[in-house]
Order: C-alpha cells, then sequence, then structure tokens
C-alpha cells in the first residue's frame, strides 16, 4: 500500500479498499495503526469528506473562532455597502503604510522625512487604486450576469475603488497627524 492511499483511506471506504486490493479488513486497519495515520486522520480530513475538493478541514480552519474571525472581515460582513467595504479597507492598509515609509526611507534621518514618507503612502495608495481600477475595467466591462452581491460587478467595484482611496489617503493623514504630533 501506498502512503497516498493510507492518507485518503477512511472507516467507510476501508471495505471497498480491502476488497479492491484483495486485503482483510484486519489488515487495512492494522497497518493504518501502525503507520501512525489513524490520529492524523481524526485531525487532518478532506473538506466534507471529498479529497477532490482540494481542501483539507483541520482544527485551525474548521473552528468557530477562525469562521467568526474571518466572517468579521470586511470583505465577508454582511449588510456593508461596497464603498464602505472599500473605505474599511483602505482605511486599514493606508494607516500601515506610513510607517515603512518614514522608518526606512532614503529620508529617514532629515526633517523633511515624516513628509517624504507620507507623500509616498500617498503615491502608492493612488498606484494601487490605479490597479484596483483596472482590474475592475478587465473584469467587470462586458459582464451582464448577475452577480452575488453588489460588488461583485461593475458599478459596485467602482463605488469599492472609490472607497478605497478615500479611505487610504484619509487614513495616510491620520497616521501623519498623530506621528507628527505624538511622536
Amino acid at each position: 500500500m501506498s502512503s497516498r492511499k493510507n492518507v485518503l483511506l477512511n472507516n467507510r471506504n476501508v471495505r471497498q479498499f480491502a476488497d479492491y486490493h484483495g486485503l482483510s479488513r484486519e489488515v487495512v486497519f492494522s497497518a493504518k495503526n501502525q503507520t501512525g495515520l489513524r490520529m492524523a486522520q481524526d485531525a487532518i480530513r478532506p473538506f466534507y469528506d471529498d479529497p477532490f475538493i482540494g481542501h483539507l478541514s483541520t482544527p485551525i480552519s474548521n473552528s468557530s473562532f477562525t469562521n467568526s474571525l474571518l466572517g468579521n472581515l470586511p470583505a465577508y460582513r454582511k449588510g456593508l455597502s461596497a464603498r464602505l467595504r472599500g473605505l474599511e479597507i483602505g482605511m486599514a492598509h493606508g494607516y500601515f503604510l506610513v510607517g515603512p515609509f518614514v522608518s526606512l526611507g532614503p529620508l529617514r534621518n532629515s526633517e523633511s522625512g515624516l513628509i517624504a514618507g507620507t507623500l509616498s503612502a500617498v503615491g502608492l495608495i493612488v498606484i494601487l487604486t490605479l490597479c484596483l481600477e483596472l482590474y475592475g475595467r478587465a473584469n467587470f466591462s462586458g459582464s451582464k450576469a448577475k452577480a452575488a452581491s453588489l460588488w461583485e460587478s461593475g458599478e459596485g467595484w467602482n463605488d469599492f475603488v472609490g472607497g478605497w482611496l478615500i479611505g487610504g489617503v484619509g487614513s495616510v493623514g491620520f497616521a501623519y497627524i498623530l506621528l507628527q504630533f505624538f511622536f
């Protein structure tokens, strides 16, 4: 038996596996227990017991904590408009982009290091906004199909990108104010 066949083996198809290879069920169970795959099989299984999905169910990926954490991200939260999703995601990204430019930029030791880092972060936000706009034009330009949610359509994507730009530039400005007056 190869190790791949042992990994995909579970209690439901032991009989089919044994019959196909001309083995008894006891031999198959002892092989599973000897290789230590039984404990790993209890913790890591194919998603919905279907190995062809390409996703594994682990104690981390199927925990209620992980599902609630991911469910509260703005991309998956219910009840948000596309503009509010973009605003919240842009605020998170813009706020954290200022620090590396100010701390690691070429003007970090000069008096104008803070303003140069802030303008660099705004420039990167504008470049990323243009990239998001190009992505939306490429994917949603000729689609007539009804989207699953508003932000998966051309109009919704444009609202998302507008919210991203406003949130990103606004949070860069907020980070600048905090760094200017408190640090």
